[in-house]
């Protein structure tokens, strides 16, 4: 008998499995002992322990009255979700972030109040997906898990720093789940196969199709029993030749295959996996590993990125990590940026790839980014000075009387055109704000820069000339 059937005269709410429900629904974890991974969470005497096993008035005050759940799609937020109310008895609610309103969130916070009151028992609230809800129903939350109301646990794919409000993530309890491992989900995987909630050992997998169905989940358990579910359903349909049905039917590699294409990638433009996936971008074309870049281009075209946010990142990453050793990522960069706005995709993949191998395969100097920080960071501080009198606009009325110009240097008057007199203001003379590397084609940048700053500061000087 199922858990959740047993606890149905008390823990009211909880959905009841049948026959019919997915795979992965009636393969739900029905005791702490069966969820899979997330063992850093499930230590005895843990908070999420004390809210999933029952105990006694003083051990359940003690729990956490919310829980914020942040984990990837599989790996057991809605089941811890479900077994906090079913092993305690407590009246179990949820609402999905994406139908439910301000209204709805009041109606259930309202209700719960008066069981309470009413001694009516407490009342699990699960929220799937809170990262949909507005300030406004995040903030409708607040008396309810301030005044233990409710029980709260929110699930969410996305990082809660950018998606849950600060009042109500201060008052709760973040508890992060990883991606399963291969080796968990091979134990979901076997538990479905053999179990009578599953298929009850009336069909067998291959060892080329579970280490395929394993590569496809990605550490997603919901992910892997439904490939399952789809496999099993495209091998039962097939032909076989024990017609009695004591034999198991086998489900090769062939037959996973022919289940499903290719596995959703797992990438929200929205939550943190954009942030991750973005910055292995942008360090892989710094790090000059070319096939990491692309996999992440991959990544992200597959997930349906904007293309032209890809190629401004490609962009910055030209100025920013190649610069002056190959000025030409930059042009190459801007070209294909623009060449993406015109042409669009599926081609623009095409140009994007070719922009990253460039900016990936050419030599690397954060010179001129380092420069102007250093520059920028002095301007802040304070260390601005005056502009020399030289350089100082001549070209208005009553300039030249107050000496703005005077002993000006054309450069183009000059040997190699390049004037030796004072640019920076007096109290920054000497600095040096941009070092060239010894890589591409900033090495000669290097050896002509040295010899600007030889003549610079050597102070020869020919006959001034006025301002140009």
């Amino acid at each position: 008998m199922d858990l959740f059937d047993t606890v149905s005269s008390t823990a009211q709410g909880l959905p009841v499995a049948s026959a019919g429900s997915p795979l992965a629904v009636r393969m739900r974890p029905r005791t702490v002992e069966e969820v899979a991974g997330q063992a850093h969470l499930l230590v005895p005497g843990s908070p999420l322990r004390r809210l999933v096993e029952p105990g006694d008035a003083n051990a359940r005050r003690a729990a956490p009255t919310s829980v914020v759940l942040w984990g990837p799609p599989g790996t057991g937020k809605t089941t811890l979700a479900y077994l906090i109310a079913a092993t305690s008895g407590r009246r179990f609610v949820e609402l999905s972030a994406v139908t439910a309103g301000v209204k709805d969130v009041r109606a259930v916070i309202e209700d719960a109040r008066r069981r309470l009151a009413t001694d009516g028992g407490e009342t699990v609230l699960f929220i799937d997906e809170v990262h949909r809800f507005t300030k406004a129903q995040q903030d409708a939350l607040l008396p309810s898990v301030e005044n233990r109301w409710v029980t709260l646990v929110a699930a969410t794919t996305e990082n809660p720093s950018f998606s849950v409000n600060s009042p109500l993530l201060s008052r709760s309890l973040l508890l992060t789940l990883q991606p399963l491992g291969v080796e968990d989900v091979r134990l979901l995987v076997r538990r479905a196969i053999e179990d009578e909630r599953g298929f009850g050992g009336t069909v067998a997998l291959t060892e080329d199709a579970e280490k395929h169905l394993l590569r496809l989940a990605g550490g997603d358990a919901r992910k892997a029993l439904t490939i399952l579910e789809a496999a099993t359903g495209a091998a039962l349909t097939g032909p076989f030749d024990d017609a009695s049905g004591t034999t198991p039917v086998v489900i090769d590699l062939e037959t996973v295959e022919r289940a499903i294409d290719v596995a959703a990638v797992r990438y929200d433009r929205d939550g943190d996996q954009h942030y991750d996936v973005i910055s292995a971008f942008i360090k892989s074309m710094r790090g000059s590993d070319v096939d990491a870049a692309l996999h992440y281009l991959a990544r992200m075209v597959a997930a349906g990125e904007d293309p032209r946010f890809i190629a401004r990142r490609i962009v910055i990453a030209a100025a920013e990590e190649v610069g002056m050793a190959d000025p030409s990522a930059l042009q190459t960069a801007v070209a294909a940026a623009q060449a993406v706005a015109l042409i669009g995709m599926p081609e623009a993949r095409i140009i994007l790839a070719e922009a990253v191998v460039h900016v990936t395969t050419a030599p690397k100097s954060n010179a001129s980014y380092r420069g102007i920080d250093a520059a920028l960071a002095d301007v802040r501080a304070g260390r601005i000075g005056t502009v020399p009198m030289h350089l100082r606009d001549a070209h208005y009325a009553g300039a030249r009387p107050l000496g703005h110009g005077q002993d000006y240097r054309y450069a183009h008057d000059e040997p190699h055109a390049v004037a030796a007199q004072q640019y920076l203001p007096d109290e920054l003379v000497g600095t040096r704000y941009y070092t060239p590397s010894d890589r591409g084609h900033e090495r000669l940048v290097a050896e002509r820069l040295d010899r600007i700053r030889a003549i610079l500061s050597s102070g020869d000087s020919h006959t001034p000339t006025t301002e140009r």
